[in-house]
This record gives structure tokens, sequence and C-alpha cells, in this order.
């Protein structure tokens, strides 16, 4: 049996006439009416220039500022306080050389992503690959409703 089921499918190696690639065209993500819902709640992340480390800058920044640590700073600046779903997005959103407050709650927003998760209990984590996404923040609450 298992036998048959794998030489039934394309996934396996069937003839070209069985293969498909399909592309997704739609998402749940971004959607606020219908039914479902995951309304974008908001788009952090930095534009970086060539040869800029905004791990560096931002450390350098944080300083400057008089901020002693990343909790430090989390408890000055407004940011969410439920979990969203995180989705890369293309377009940079703020530049490093932006105001202070705004560069600090976008690092800030990163330090506490996953790949795929925004999550404010999480602790303060800044590193290169965090400070370089850009991402899509989605609140899922309307998919579970």
């Amino acid at each position: 049996m298992a036998i048959h089921q794998q030489r039934a499918n394309a996934g396996w190696g069937g003839p070209p006439s069985r293969q498909r690639k399909e592309r997704i065209q739609s998402s749940l993500l971004g959607k606020d009416d219908g039914s479902i819902r995951c309304a974008r709640v908001l788009r952090v992340g930095f534009f970086i220039l060539k040869g800029q480390d905004p791990l560096e800058i931002l450390e350098e920044r944080l300083i400057d500022e008089g901020y002693e640590s990343l909790e430090d700073l989390r408890r000055s600046i407004e940011i969410p306080d439920k979990r969203y779903i995180c989705r890369p997005y293309l377009h940079p959103e703020c530049r490093l050389d932006a105001a202070p407050a705004e560069v600090f709650r976008n690092a800030l927003i990163l330090g506490l992503c996953t790949a795929q998760m925004f999550d404010p209990e999480r602790p303060v984590i800044w590193t290169r690959s965090s400070l370089t996404r850009v991402v899509e923040l989605f609140d899922p609450a309307g998919f579970y409703q």
C-alpha cells in the first residue's frame, strides 16, 4: 500500500505531467473585514545603509541617551501589550538617523520579535539578525473569535 501511495504522489518523482506548482495569491493576514480578521497592527524595521551595523549604532545611542539597559528602555517607551503574528515586509519604515523615540521604539519591538511572533513578555534581545528584520505585525484575535 505504501509503495502505491509513493508512486502516485507527484512529489516523490512522478512524471512531469503530474507535477504542479501553485503560487498562493491570498492571505488571511491583513484582512480587517469579513468573518475572519487578522488586521495589520503596525510595521517596524530600519532602512540600513550598506556598511551600517545597527547593533553597534543602537548600543551607542542607548548609552548616549542615558539608558542603562534594554529593560530600562522598555519601561520608558510604550509598546503593544499583547502577542502578534509577524510576517517579513520588504520596505523599511524607519531610518537609523530618525528621532530617538521612533528609532528606539522600532528597535525595542524588533528585540521582542522572533521571525514569526511579537511577544511583549519575552526578554528584549538585540542581535544583528533581529535588528535587520523588517516585519509587519498582525492581530490574530479576529481569526480565533
